[in-house]
């Protein structure tokens, strides 16, 4: 089984939104994974994810109010095979936290999407509704690259 962590900085916006986005296009596809996000920030530990981002995940069919802010440990890059970074500061963070008997790959989302390779996953926190759904429509792209790269 293949097991995929999604991180950002805080852990509730876009990567519980790229957790589910992945979790249901692996479901839709058969792939078996065990899927989970995190953040590299500490600030909102425990806290479910934004009501923006809960409310775009339920108007695509998926319930994420469960879901809680966690950061990411050292153990997640042994736990982990795949460690994929929403934004290049998190891949930045992630390098720097990254123990030396780490075995995680780490990569960013989009570059598992061709054509968008370097890109961020736009962060909607800041912004409005409307923010939440173009963070949507990027993580939605990247879990079906990365699901078709882990299929092959």
């Amino acid at each position: 089984m293949v097991s995929v962590l999604f991180v950002c900085l805080g852990n509730i916006c876009r990567s519980p939104l790229a957790e589910a986005a992945f979790r249901a296009e692996a479901e839709r596809l058969g792939l078996e994974v065990e899927v989970d996000s995190a953040g590299t920030g500490d600030w909102h530990l425990g806290h479910a994810p934004d009501k923006r981002a809960q409310a775009v995940a339920l108007r695509n069919g998926m319930d994420i109010s469960a879901y809680r802010a966690r950061q990411v440990e050292r153990i997640d890059f042994m736990r982990f095979d795949h460690i994929i970074a929403l934004d290049e500061s998190n891949v930045t963070n992630l390098h720097a936290m990254r123990p030396e008997d780490a075995s995680a790959a780490i990569s960013l989302l989009l570059d598992h999407v061709p054509g968008r390779e370097g890109e961020a996953v736009a962060d909607p926190y800041y912004g409005d509704d409307a923010g939440f759904d173009v963070t949507w429509a990027d993580v939605v792209a990247g879990a079906q690259g990365l699901v078709e790269r882990l299929r092959r």
